[in-house]
């Protein structure tokens, strides 16, 4: 690295632009000056917690893995070890979470890999399937650089159930996507690398869990105790960046020396010149600021859609009976707006008190559905009582209690809408984004979801190869 002190310019203050940034000064600690820049009033993006009933409750991603798919702790679980946060990782208590079909809430089979069975005979009374279609054909299931829609490959083997009851809610859970729509190379890589040696559906679902190495015992979430906003500002101080909020980034430009970066009003604009850009926004914004300096990259990275989706808390009163699980997910096919629901203080004990709320988190609205959200909030909160009332009475019904017994009115509530929050990755998304950054000029990396995949771990470690590939780029110039 030169004696000259580099600027960096990260445009985006999620959790992606923030780990680029901790892993620049981890690089270059004394070199370089690096700015983030965030339009909104508040770094995080996603993660933003909140308080509901005198409790710490997140209104964004409530969790993350804890580990990677090579048994190693996860880049969020490493972040957070680096940042001092070690000590504040808590881990969710040992319950299981259930489906919601027909009325009644039925366990999620064990030994699926995001809903995807590995063994037909644990879906008695969930799914119907045929194990006669999932037949050796004598060749892998995909070839080395071919991706297909995790539905269409899994209808094909197991029937349509399979997919409608188990592996829709499971990535509507994720994703607020449809299976029919989404990548199985973006969305389910160990499933997508196993399936290219293995012949069989069944064969590649095990193949892909034995690759896991999850370790029996070993926590597969982990959050932070306080919130995730305390992993967001631990983050922003370790970088050392100084921290620009409210003023969005309108223009990206080619200098002769680096880059050019016009912020503010049309009026009133403002510039930075700055040697390396880490671009760490959504595909749209993305897409605008490419726009000038990389225009066909800019028309592959605005191709991508978005899902909008709404959260509502509840802290219902001290004592409301709920069922023995951490939880449960809706399939599409049962017509509800809510499609899946957290029974948080009881899948967090360190949240529990037992003269506290009862804490429920329920998320509504699929890719495609947006114009059923388009509810006030009161409307949208009444929506949401209604239907976990219905959702749970059934299960109230095996407790024991009276039947349409009305959820009890909550002491407090909230509603967190995320508009165009969840990228839709359709079928081939990874060679598309592959090509993008191969035809990116020198000097500029893409980070985040709208490119790598949603989830704090993969947010990290896009960050962190952004992070990378700038720095390398200012070792070389």
């Amino acid at each position: 690295m030169r004696s000259v002190r580099k600027r960096i310019a990260v445009i985006g203050g999620g959790i992606a632009g923030l780990a680029a940034a901790v892993r620049l000064r981890e690089q270059i600690p004394e070199g370089a000056d690096i700015v983030v820049f965030e339009q909104s009033g508040a770094l995080g993006g996603k993660l933003r917690t909140g308080e509901l009933g005198g409790l710490t409750v997140e209104r964004g991603a409530e969790s993350f893995l804890a580990s990677g798919s090579d048994g190693a702790e996860s880049a969020a679980v490493a972040l957070a070890r680096r940042l001092g946060l070690g000590d504040a990782l808590v881990h969710p208590a040992r319950q299981p979470a259930a489906l919601a079909i027909g009325g009644r809430l039925t366990p999620i089979p064990g030994g699926t890999l995001v809903g995807v069975p590995g063994d037909l005979s644990t879906l008695d009374g969930i799914a119907d399937a045929d194990p006669a279609a999932d037949q050796d054909l004598g060749r892998p299931l995909l070839g080395p650089d071919e991706d297909v829609a995790v539905g269409a490959l899994v209808r094909s083997r197991y029937g349509a159930e399979v997919v409608d009851r188990l592996v829709d809610p499971m990535l509507g859970g994720v994703y607020a996507g449809r299976a029919d729509q989404l990548s199985l190379r973006v969305t389910m890589p160990q499933l997508a690398r196993a399936a290219e040696t293995e012949h069989t559906l069944r064969a590649a679902v095990r193949a892909a869990q034995a690759q896991s190495r999850r370790v029996p015992g070993k926590p597969v979430f982990a959050a932070v105790d306080g919130g995730m906003s305390r992993l967001v500002s631990a983050a922003a101080t370790a970088s050392r960046a100084r921290i620009s909020l409210g003023l969005p980034v309108r223009e990206l430009l080619r200098t002769a020396g680096g880059w050019r970066l016009v912020l503010g009003p049309v009026p009133a604009p403002q510039t930075e010149d700055v040697d390396a850009v880490v671009l760490a926004v959504p595909a749209k914004p993305a897409s605008r600021l490419l726009a000038e300096v990389a225009p066909a990259v800019a028309e592959a990275v605005g191709s991508l859609s978005y899902a909008s989706v709404a959260l509502v808390g509840l802290a219902l009163p001290p004592g409301t009976v709920l069922p023995e699980l951490s939880g449960f997910l809706v399939p599409p096919g049962e017509g509800t707006l809510v499609k899946a629901a957290t029974f948080f203080t009881r899948k967090w004990p360190h949240l529990d008190r037992p003269a506290g709320p009862v804490v429920v988190r329920a998320s509504l609205g699929r890719a495609g559905e947006e114009d059923r959200l388009q509810l006030d909030d009161a409307a949208l909160l009444a929506r949401a009582r209604r239907e976990l009332g219905e959702l749970l009475d059934r299960a109230r019904q095996e407790l024991g209690e009276p039947a349409g017994a009305p959820l009890p009115p909550p002491a407090a509530s909230w509603i967190q809408r995320w508009g165009g929050a969840l990228p839709q990755y359709a079928p081939g998304h990874a060679d598309r984004v592959a090509a993008a950054r191969a035809a990116l000029p020198p000097g500029l990396a893409l980070a985040g979801a709208a490119f790598d995949g949603v989830g704090i771990p993969v947010c990290v470690a896009s960050g962190e190869r952004a992070a990378d590939d700038v720095s390398k780029f200012l070792e070389e110039a």
